[in-house]
């Protein structure tokens, strides 16, 4: 289980350099990524489920909002927002269900997030796809942001997609088989390899 972190960039750097000439000129032109990471705990993947299918900036918008209201957030103390408030702050009825459920795991001991960083990544995967609004592609931004996974791989993101078209030269946007199949050289810094195809995405 390795860990992406600054002592482990030039490693998986050099491996995908050598893996994949179009991520390598992705390197030489642009430089490395930026590794985004947020600390693991109930902020982050309650950050995750607002960023579903919504701007970046919507999502920290809405976050920003919640901060305000209650202080950086606790299960505890979202659990004390009713409705009307959540909705007032910019949760959608789903979202704000998908946080209660969150809060309510965490409260009652059925979701322990300190253990997961010692679990692997398909632990950790059935563990968080288990409660509702966790799909794939969120336990993966978990994986990625949080626990700094190297193998992390939310292959569903559009930015993704969108970077391996871009990277690649390809026609069209890749499928997700043909995006699973591209990834396969990658193993095991597929998580490193998603911040150079965003990074390729926002660059090219």
């Amino acid at each position: 289980m390795k860990i992406l972190s600054q002592d482990t960039l030039n490693e998986g750097l050099q491996f995908l350099s050598a893996q994949d000439a179009d991520l390598a000129g992705v390197l030489t032109q642009h430089g490395p990524p930026n590794l985004r990471s947020q600390p693991p705990g109930f902020p982050a993947l309650l950050k995750i489920i607002l960023g579903q299918q919504v701007s970046r900036s919507s999502a920290a918008s809405t976050y920003q909002r919640l901060c305000d209201a209650i202080g950086p957030p606790e299960p505890a103390s979202f659990q004390s927002l009713d409705d009307e408030a959540l909705r007032a702050i910019g949760f959608s009825r789903q979202k704000s269900r998908y946080g209660r459920e969150l809060a309510s795991a965490i409260l009652d001991g059925r979701l322990q997030l300190d253990r997961l960083a010692d679990r692997d990544d398909d632990e950790v995967r059935t563990t968080l796809t288990a409660l509702p609004g966790i799909g794939p592609w969120s336990a993966e931004i978990y994986l990625l942001f949080a626990l700094r996974r190297t193998d992390a791989w939310p292959a569903s993101d559009l930015g993704i997609i969108v970077g391996a078209q871009k990277v690649k030269g390809l026609p069209a946007r890749p499928s997700r088989q043909e995006l699973d199949a591209m990834a396969e050289n990658w193993r095991p810094w597929r998580g490193l390899a998603t911040f150079i195809l965003w990074h390729g995405y926002q660059m090219m």
